[in-house]
C-alpha cells in the first residue's frame, strides 16, 4: 500500500484533490499539510479540515505549516477562488483541530518512520517541503517521490504571462525542492486545461448525485468556474490540484512524460517564478542538456478522458 502526505494551501481545487486520495482504497493518507497560498494559512487550514469532514474517506492528521513564502510576503489567489478559498458559499464549519505539531517536523517524522516509502503530493507552493529540506537533508532524501502541481509545463502562465501560481508564491522554495535529489513528477498547469477540465454536463452529473463529497466539489469551486467565464468566455471547472493528484493515484492515465532539466527564475521580476524546461531537443544554437543532470519529469499527455472518469467515480463513491 502506498503512503502520501498531501501538503496544501487548500483551495477548492485542492479540495477536490484532497477528497480523491481520502476516498481512494489503493493509498493510506499519512497527513494532511497545509500552506499559505491560496488563501493565508489559517482559512487553507479550515477549509482542509472541511474537506476532510465532508469526503466520507479516510481522516488522517493535520498539521499546519508555514504562513509565508521563505523570502518575501505572502500573495494569494483570492481573486479566483474567493475570499474563503473555496467558493465564498458558507461552506466551511469544519468540527475538528489540526495537530500541534508544526507540520515540517511531522512531515520529517514520517519519512523517518516510513524511509523510501512516503510520497508527498504537494499542491500549492513548496515552502514546507523545502523547509524541511533545509533542516534535515539527508532525511529528506528518503522520500520515494514527490508529484508536483506546479511550473507552467511547456505553456504560458496562469499567475503572470510566465510564471505559474504555486511556483510565484515560492519560487525559492520551488528550487530548492527540485534541486535536492529527490524524484520530482511535475504536473504543469497546460496539462490541466482543455479537455482536462470538466464541462457544465460533468459538473451535472456531480452535483445532482446525491453525495456530499461530488456536491462539494461543485460548490466549492462556483468562484473558480465564475473566473473562468470572465477569463475565458466558456463555462468549465479546471482542477490542477486534482490532475495531479491523478497523475500520483492512477499513473496510466499519464500517456507521456519527459526528463528535463528545470531551471527556476529567481532574480527578475518579469521572470521571477518562471521555471524553464529543457527537454533536451535540438535547438537552433543548442541541443541536449548541455551538461545539466535532467532534475525531473515533466507529465506531457494525459488519458483525459479516463482521468476524468476515474475522478467522478471517485467523487461519487459513497
Amino acid at each position: 500500500m502506498r503512503r502520501i502526505i498531501i501538503d496544501t494551501d487548500c483551495g477548492s481545487d485542492d479540495a477536490v484533490a484532497i477528497m480523491m486520495a481520502l476516498k481512494s482504497e489503493n493509498v493510506i493518507v499519512e497527513a494532511i499539510t497545509t500552506i499559505g497560498g491560496n488563501v493565508p494559512l489559517p482559512l487553507a487550514t479550515r477549509n482542509a479540515l472541511m474537506t476532510m469532514e465532508v469526503s466520507n474517506g479516510q481522516m488522517p492528521p493535520l498539521y499546519m505549516g508555514t504562513e509565508k513564502p521563505l523570502f518575501k510576503e505572502l500573495v494569494t489567489a483570492v481573486n479566483v477562488h474567493g475570499n474563503d478559498g473555496m467558493g465564498d458559499m458558507d461552506l466551511i464549519h469544519p468540527a475538528t483541530q489540526p495537530q500541534k505539531e508544526h507540520a515540517v517536523d511531522a512531515i520529517l517524522k514520517l519519512v523517518e518512520t516510513y524511509p523510501h516509502e512516503i510520497e508527498i503530493v504537494t499542491i500549492g507552493p513548496a515552502t514546507n517541503i523545502a523547509l524541511a529540506i533545509m533542516k534535515k537533508p539527508t532525511v529528506m532524501k528518503k522520500v520515494k517521490h514527490i508529484y508536483s502541481m506546479g511550473t507552467a509545463g511547456f505553456g504560458p502562465g496562469n499567475c503572470t504571462p510566465v510564471s505559474e501560481f504555486n511556483v510565484y508564491v515560492d519560487a525559492e522554495a520551488y528550487h530548492v525542492m527540485i534541486n535536492a535529489g529527490i524524484p520530482v513528477t511535475i504536473i504543469g498547469f497546460d496539462v490541466c486545461l482543455g479537455d482536462a477540465a470538466l464541462t457544465r454536463k460533468e459538473l451535472d452529473i456531480l452535483l445532482n448525485s446525491s453525495v456530499k463529497a461530488a456536491e462539494f466539489a461543485v460548490n466549492c469551486n462556483c468562484k473558480l468556474i465564475d473566473y473562468n467565464l470572465t477569463a475565458n468566455g466558456k463555462y468549465f471547472l479546471d482542477l490542477p490540484d486534482a490532475v495531479a493528484m491523478a497523475a500520483f493515484l492512477w499513473p496510466e492515465v499519464v500517456i507521456e512524460k519527459k526528463k528535463c532539466y528545470a531551471h527556476v527564475c529567481l532574480e527578475h521580476s518579469d521572470t521571477y517564478g518562471q521555471v524553464i524546461l529543457n527537454d533536451g531537443r535540438k535547438l537552433a544554437i543548442q541541443e541536449g542538456f548541455l551538461g545539466k543532470t535532467p532534475n525531473v519529469e515533466v507529465c506531457t499527455k494525459f488519458d483525459n478522458q479516463k482521468m476524468k472518469k476515474y475522478m467522478m467515480d471517485l467523487l461519487m463513491k459513497k
